[in-house]
Formats: structure tokens, C-alpha cells, sequence
């Protein structure tokens, strides 16, 4: 499990020459929820726009994503259904429950590298509210939607980072605990 502040910037590295061939800029989002693919920056001076497909993805290293060839590499001919913080950005949404109840501006997602799928969500309320009360992170298996104004999740817990309550899955809240330090 990773987020996508961890993945940005990135270098993305093929294996069978061992050259650098881009960094990952954003991430490709579907209106499920899913995350497609990656957005790969390539070039020097004037930077060009790859996708990477995800199930095409070798590896993904601390330090870098391995990719077989670079041919697995598309020129972008259509913008992304959402990216994170380019066009169609989810970063920042107001996200609510599907019962109307606010939770927040979306500030960073948690998924599986391996199949895209998204299994958390990273919320404040603004800074002093970070400060006071620490990150939030919401488990949803899926969003219901993302629209053009807010994206609608089924909560299945809301945590903060601190202890997670009795018989709750330790799994985000511990990465969180490793992963900020």
C-alpha cells in the first residue's frame, strides 16, 4: 500500500538498460475509484506526458518504478477521466458520506500498487485542524462517485492516526505510523 505523495516524483526506471526514463507526476483515476495508471513526465527541456498502464508496471521500489521496456510507455492522446492534481484533479474535493455527512478536502489517497485499488482516503479540515487533531484517513473500498463538486465514499471507518478503535484493522494506521515518523 502506498500513497500518492510518496509516489510523486519518483523516478521511473527501465530494467532491462537500467536508464531513467521519466518521473511519475500524477496518477489516472477512473470515476470508480480505480487507479488506471500513472502519468509519466519524460524529457529534458520540454517535458512530455506519458501513461503508464499499472498492470504494466514491474515493480514499484522505494526508490524508483521498474518498467520492462520503455514501449509500455503511451504518448497521452486523451486527458484522464481525473487525475490527482493535473486536469479533472480530485485533490482538494470535498468528500461526504452517502448519508450527506461531510468529511473533509481530499488531501492524499492510499492504494494498492499491484491493482490500483484505492483503500483510503487522507482528509483535513485545514492546518490548525491537522495540528490539533492530527491526519484523518478514511477506509472505503470504494468511492460511490466522483463528481465535478465532491466525491461520495461508503465509509467503513473514519481514523485518525492515533490508536485505531478495538477490533479495527491496524493496516493504514500503521503504515501511517512507519511512513511519518
Amino acid at each position: 500500500m502506498r500513497t500518492f505523495s510518496l509516489l510523486k516524483g519518483q523516478p521511473v526506471f527501465e530494467t532491462r538498460s537500467g536508464t531513467r526514463i521519466g518521473e511519475i507526476s500524477d496518477l489516472c483515476i477512473s470515476g470508480t475509484g480505480k487507479v488506471n495508471g500513472l502519468l509519466v513526465k519524460k524529457g529534458v527541456f520540454f517535458k512530455q506526458t506519458f501513461f503508464l498502464d499499472i498492470q504494466k508496471v514491474a515493480a514499484f521500489g522505494w526508490d524508483g518504478v521498474m518498467v520492462e521496456d520503455t514501449k509500455q510507455l503511451q504518448k497521452l492522446k486523451k486527458n484522464p477521466e481525473y487525475t490527482f492534481n493535473h486536469q479533472h484533479s480530485i485533490d482538494g474535493m470535498l468528500m461526504l458520506t452517502k448519508s450527506g455527512e461531510s468529511l473533509g478536502l481530499l488531501k492524499d489517497v492510499y492504494f494498492q500498487e499491484e491493482v490500483g485499488t484505492i483503500v483510503g482516503y487522507e482528509i483535513t479540515d485545514g492546518f490548525f485542524s491537522e495540528i490539533t487533531e492530527g491526519k484523518q484517513v478514511i477506509q472505503s473500498g470504494k468511492p460511490l462517485a466522483i463528481g465535478k463538486d465532491a466525491i461520495i465514499v461508503d465509509v467503513n471507518e473514519n481514523l485518525p492516526t492515533g490508536e485505531p478503535k478495538e477490533g479495527e484493522d491496524r493496516g493504514i494506521v500503521e503504515f501511517m505510523r512507519s511512513e511519518f515518523k
